[in-house]
């Protein structure tokens, strides 16, 4: 199976679980194989924003810090089209961070990623299967446009 098939079969679970909020999933999930720099942030993508392998580059680091318990993707509400299209990777909305860090010191390490910064919480509700965050952790939700 590839990593497009078993993103789309993780989507559709997800969406039969709690079919009114956006699926999440883990950064790995949404980033191996996907090489459609349309998928994230596409109004800024050719506009500073870097190329999508790049941008999973730094979300993994930002991931591997001590301060961070995960980063996850969320899906934009379009995410059920790559269901339709076999040349369509499903959209994402942005990428969430849980981490103990303060907001400055969040917005810091999305520096050069051209994104609208970073607001706390979830921002269409949490998903049934969302992760939760740890005591002392929040989540700070990416977002371009």
């Amino acid at each position: 199976m590839t990593p497009r098939m078993a993103l789309l079969q993780t989507l559709e679970h997800l969406d039969a679980l709690d079919p009114d909020h956006l699926p999440v999933v883990p950064l790995d999930a949404y980033f191996t194989g996907n090489d459609q720099e349309a998928s994230i942030a596409p109004n800024q993508w050719e506009f500073g924003r870097p190329p999508i392998g790049e941008l999973y580059a730094r979300f993994q680091a930002i991931a591997a810090r001590p301060d961070v318990q995960g980063v996850y993707v969320g899906l934009h509400q379009d995410w059920g089209m790559a269901l339709e299209d076999d040349t369509e990777w499903p959209a994402a909305e942005n990428i969430h961070i849980l981490t103990c860090a303060d907001e400055p010191t969040v917005l810091s390490w999305l520096d050069g990623l051209e994104s609208d910064g970073a607001s706390t919480g979830w921002p269409y509700g949490q998903h049934a299967a969302a992760p939760v965050p740890a005591e002392g952790f929040q989540v700070f939700s990416v977002f371009w446009d």
